[in-house]
């Protein structure tokens, strides 16, 4: 989460014309995250996050998105619920930005997740990929290996900049790995399940957040994803210990095919690149005036040479 957009209280005011959420008694930017815009709102009948949605966001794909969550509460997943507007609406328009309101959910994400937040945490997407099942909207992974080679053309130009042989790096694992990509059993994915995305009260996750690239893709590209944003140490290595809770959970409420296990360092290998490419992007073309900060693009050009090197998903704690 982040803020591009500014809204002022008029602006505000003006937006909640068209809702029934009550008079507003707070409202702050909310800095963390990179995509989008996003606000705290408190009103005098409950608290809610007001979100504008910037670059990466499709407006066309909002039904999507908004869809989904209300899909997913139903069949017992704990996330935000979109507000509608008077006339049943989910989503409006604010400073040329389509945008929707959601309620908030209680709880924390962990900076450092320990071996017990990991398996919760496995557990929680397990459960997601289970109730995604009969959502009737589909929506093709942009940010898949169709979409990384436009990403790989320009990233490349820049990164040697950023880190010697990055440029390099970047174009002989994307040529590999999309030689090696697999055909795996899939559904509906939430392809961002970072530590800031799930929240927890103590041990237990409390709600799964922020759904703008969730899409329809592999079951185990999306374990990739929490695996590598999981199990890495801020040393750059690679905790298997955490590894092993959080795929022994997950595969406890959803067990995993053979091939499932067998590709999984070239879905590593995949996921890190995505979010190397995507960072590295975001790195080179910040905007001045959000008020977020880029995220390192070499953390993940790190992660991808870990990979590159492994030769057997036992090395991930499978």
């Amino acid at each position: 989460m982040a803020v591009y957009t500014e809204v002022s209280f008029e602006d505000l005011e003006r937006l909640l014309q068209s809702y029934d959420i009550g008079t507003p008694l707070a409202f702050k930017g909310i800095a963390e995250g990179v995509e989008n815009s996003n606000y705290y709102l408190k009103t005098d009948r409950g608290a809610y996050i007001l979100t504008l949605y910037e670059r990466r966001v499709n407006p066309d794909d909002l039904p999507f998105y908004l869809g989904l969550m209300e899909h997913l509460a139903k069949a017992g997943i704990v996330c935000p619920l979109p507000v509608p507007q008077r006339d049943g609406a989910l989503s409006a328009t604010l400073n040329r930005r389509a945008c929707a309101i959601v309620t908030f959910l209680n709880g924390l994400s962990v900076r450092r997740p320990s071996a017990v937040h990991c398996a919760a945490a496995g557990a929680a997407l397990a459960r997601l990929h289970q109730a995604g099942e009969g959502f009737t909207l589909s929506r093709a992974n942009a940010l898949g290996p169709a979409g990384w080679k436009p990403l790989v053309e320009i990233c490349q130009l820049h990164g040697d900049g950023v880190e010697p042989g990055l440029g390099g790096l970047i174009a002989g694992s994307f040529a590999s790995i999309n030689a090696a990509w697999p055909d795996l059993p899939g559904g509906v994915i939430h392809a961002d399940l970072f530590p800031d995305n799930v929240l927890f009260m103590k041990d237990e996750v409390s709600g799964v957040i922020d759904f703008y690239f969730a899409c329809n893709d592999m079951f185990a590209y999306d374990l990739a994803v929490m695996l590598n944003s999981w199990c890495f140490e801020s040393d750059g290595s690679y905790n298997i210990t955490k590894g092993q809770a959080l795929t022994a959970a997950y595969r406890a409420v959803r067990p995993l095919g053979d091939a499932e296990i067998a590709t999984m360092p070239t879905l590593m290998q995949g996921a890190a690149l995505r979010f190397l490419l995507t960072r590295l992007f975001d790195w080179v073309h910040h905007d001045p005036n959000a008020l977020a900060s880029p995220k390192d693009p070499r953390e993940y050009s790190k992660k991808l040479r870990f990979h590159l090197k492994v030769k057997d998903a036992r090395e991930y704690g499978l």
